[in-house]
C-alpha cells in the first residue's frame, strides 16, 4: 500500500532534516579558483561543491535514514549502521575463496546455494576476529527473516561488484556463526535507476551476483521496506521537501555570491 498523508509529511520531514543538517556540517573547499569565481560566480562554485560533496555522502546522510523510517512501517526491528560481530570462522573464510574462485572462472551464480554452503561451516574450524563489521539497513521481518542491505551508488564498476560480494558472503558467515539455523538474505540496494525507463542493466553484475536474489534497483528496493507505491510516494517527498526548503537553500548559497564590482561574476 502507498504512505498514509501522515507519514509523507514525516519522511518529507525526514528528508529536510537531512539535508539540514549537511548544510551545517558543509564547509566549502578554500583553495582559490579566480577563473572559475569570475566566470560563475562564487556562489554557483560553492553548490556546484556541495552537490558533488551530497552525492558523496547520499547514502548514509540521506538513503540510510530514509530507509529506516520507512522500514519501520513493515519491520519488526529495524537498524542502520548494525554491529554485525566480528568472529568468522576459518572453514567459513575457506569456502568463501572457493565460491570467490568458482565465480571468477565463470561458475554458475546461485545464492541461495551459497547461503547454504556457509552456513554448513559457519561454525567449524578455527575462529578468527575481524575487523567490527557493520551492515547498511538491517531488518527482521515479523516471522523472524533477516535481511541486510548494502546501500551503494547508481553505476558500481566491476571491481567495486567483486568486493561487495565478498563482504555479503563474510555477513552471511558472521552472523551463521551466531545464528546458525536464521533464515537470512544479504542484498545490494540501488536507489534509482539512472537508465530509466530502460531496464538497469549493469553488464558489471553478470557472472557476480545473482540478479532475481541480491540485488534490488529502485521501485524493488523502496517498495520491500514499505510496500507498493512507496516509491512514487518517496520522489513526492523529495520534491516536495526542496520545494520547502528552497528559501533557506538560496539564502545559503547567497552569503557565497561574489560582489560583482569586485570580480565581474553573474
Amino acid at each position: 500500500m502507498a504512505l498514509t498523508q501522515e507519514y509523507k509529511n514525516h519522511i518529507t520531514d525526514t528528508i529536510k532534516s537531512c539535508l539540514r543538517g549537511k548544510f551545517q556540517n558543509y564547509k566549502p573547499e578554500t583553495e582559490n579558483m579566480p577563473f572559475h569565481y569570475r566566470l560563475l560566480g562564487k556562489d554557483r562554485m560553492v553548490l556546484f561543491s556541495f552537490i558533488q560533496s551530497l552525492n558523496t555522502t547520499f547514502g548514509i546522510s540521506i538513503y540510510e535514514p530514509i530507509a529506516r523510517e520507512l522500514a519501520k512501517t513493515t519491520f519488526k526491528e529495524v537498524y542502520t549502521q548494525y554491529k554485525l560481530g566480528n568472529i568468522i570462522t576459518q572453514e567459513s573464510q575457506n569456502e568463501i575463496q572457493k565460491i570467490m574462485n568458482d565465480l571468477s572462472v565463470g561458475g554458475e551464480v546461485n545464492k541461495m546455494d551459497e547461503i547454504e554452503r556457509i552456513r554448513k561451516v559457519s561454525q567449524s574450524g578455527a575462529e578468527n576476529k575481524l575487523k567490527s563489521v557493520k551492515v547498511d539497513l538491517f531488518l527482521v521481518s515479523q516471522n523472524d527473516e533477516v535481511f541486510m542491505f548494502d546501500l551503494k551508488t547508481v553505476k558500481p564498476n566491476k571491481g567495486d561488484f567483486i568486493s561487495y560480494k565478498r563482504n555479503m558472503l563474510e555477513w552471511l558467515a558472521v552472523f551463521f556463526y551466531q545464528n546458525p539455523t536464521a533464515k537470512a538474505n544479504t542484498i545490494i540496494s540501488i536507489p534509482y535507476n539512472p537508465y530509466e525507463p530502460k531496464p538497469y542493466a549493469r553488464w558489471t553484475m553478470k557472472g557476480m551476483l545473482d540478479l532475481k536474489n541480491e540485488v534490488m534497483v529502485a521501485e524493488e528496493f523502496w517498495d520491500f521496506l514499505s510496500g507498493p507505491g512507496t516509491y512514487n510516494d518517496l520522489l513526492d517527498c523529495f520534491e516536495k521537501a526542496g520545494i520547502e526548503l528552497r528559501p533557506e537553500i538560496d539564502e545559503y548559497f547567497t552569503k557565497f555570491k561574489t560582489s560583482r564590482s569586485k570580480t565581474g561574476s553573474v
